[in-house]
């Protein structure tokens, strides 16, 4: 179940925290999130780190392809100068920001706004991702998703680094990275083990409708 607020008296601020692993759904989630605001007739801003830009410079892009126009900053603080006059304020990536984002993230809530911040809770090693740990902590709302592991299909919360880097920031999807349980995360790095997961193509959907009413 998602832990998001169902009902708050506005000019109440509060923080709203969306972590998981890698392809868990994180932006996909801050997107829907801000769709609902918007459609609640609320100013609503998305920003995110100048450093990703894996599928777009400006646009908030998730894994599915579903895409919000954005603000791209450099560091947290110019956060607090662009959102002003934001009612709704997302953060995506927010692993790629300093700990300024902790005072950030503080000071929009306590100015009355609603902070929804999605990002890594941790890195490829299988430790805490900083800041994430403390926006955790004083977050109101906190939602973990989770992807489907690579190897045993199962409920995967690490991401794998299949490639040979060992730098702490390296930003990359599937070409660097899958999503693993528990047992099957073997860090630093380890080659690709997984098998891709094939697209569900109008075949496969008919094949499926065909085999439920032979059942039947």
């Amino acid at each position: 179940m998602l832990n998001e607020p169902s009902f708050v008296p506005q000019q109440i601020g509060w923080i709203e925290v969306v972590c998981g692993g890698m392809f868990s759904g994180k932006t996909e989630e801050l997107i829907r999130r801000a769709k609902r605001a918007h459609i609640a007739g609320q100013k609503v801003v998305i920003v995110k780190p100048k450093v990703d830009n894996r599928y777009s410079e400006e646009d908030i892009v998730s894994h599915n392809e579903n895409t919000l126009p954005g603000l791209v900053v450099d560091t947290a603080d110019q956060m607090v100068l662009l959102t002003g006059d934001a009612q709704v304020v997302c953060i995506d990536e927010a692993q790629f920001f300093d700990n300024q984002l902790i005072n950030v993230a503080n000071t929009l809530a306590n100015d009355g706004k609603r902070v929804i911040i999605a990002g890594l809770d941790m890195d490829f090693e299988g430790q805490p991702f900083e800041p994430m740990p403390q926006l955790l902590a004083i977050a109101e709302y906190v939602t973990k998703l989770h992807a489907v592991c690579s190897e045993s299909g199962t409920m995967a919360h690490y991401s794998q680094r299949v490639v040979e880097n060992k730098g702490r920031l390296l930003v990359g999807e599937t070409d660097a990275y899958e999503p693993r349980a528990r047992h099957c995360f073997r860090p630093p790095v380890d080659k690709r083990k997984g098998t891709p997961i094939a697209p569900l193509s109008d075949s496969d959907s008919n094949k499926s409708n065909t085999n439920k009413r032979n059942s039947s």
